[in-house]
């Protein structure tokens, strides 16, 4: 029998929610990371056909820019649609056990939240509640690109009237 070579595939793409803020820091020689969980829910209809939902906890990793960007936008309830590749590593916790952990090293991360932008410069979180006196244009988000046309459309005639109203 021929030997076959496993194809060396690791790659993964989720979306969730930070499940709280993110905690940044710099290694010794001041690269920065950041480490943060985000909750992926899964819907199905059990056999009684009532809706379920499964909630599985992720703990993922970025470094460098990526690390910054991160640190700048994302916080507690932050929705994030994260690609990247498993890794796991093993250390000796505090109180002398040895833990293995499983997580996501992030080679990309999609912001889902909208930024609004304040006219200042600044930006801020959509879901942030903003005073009338403040204008509120809505930056492109890159997810829009998952929209149809027919999708897309609508949501500007949606953005157009909620401008004029």
């Amino acid at each position: 029998m021929a030997d076959l070579k496993m194809p060396e595939i690791n790659i993964i793409h989720i979306a969730g929610n930070l499940t709280r803020d993110p905690v940044f820091r710099r290694t010794t020689n001041g690269t920065p990371v950041i480490n943060f969980c985000i909750a992926s829910n899964h819907r199905y209809r059990d056999l009684n056909n009532r809706w379920q939902e499964d909630v599985c906890y992720i703990g993922i990793v970025a470094w460098n820019r990526l690390a910054e960007n991160c640190a700048q936008r994302l916080k507690k309830g932050s929705a994030v649609l994260v690609c990247g590749e498993l890794q796991s590593h093993t250390y000796k916790a505090d109180d002398g056990l040895t833990r293995h952990v499983v997580e996501i090293k992030a080679q990309r991360i999609q912001f889902l939240n909208r930024a609004v932008s304040l006219g200042d410069g600044a930006s801020h979180d959509a879901s942030s509640n903003l005073n009338e006196e403040e204008s509120s244009i809505i930056e492109d988000d890159g997810f829009d690109k998952f929209l149809t046309s027919e999708e897309s459309q609508l949501l500007k005639e949606q953005q157009t009237v909620a401008t004029q109203g």
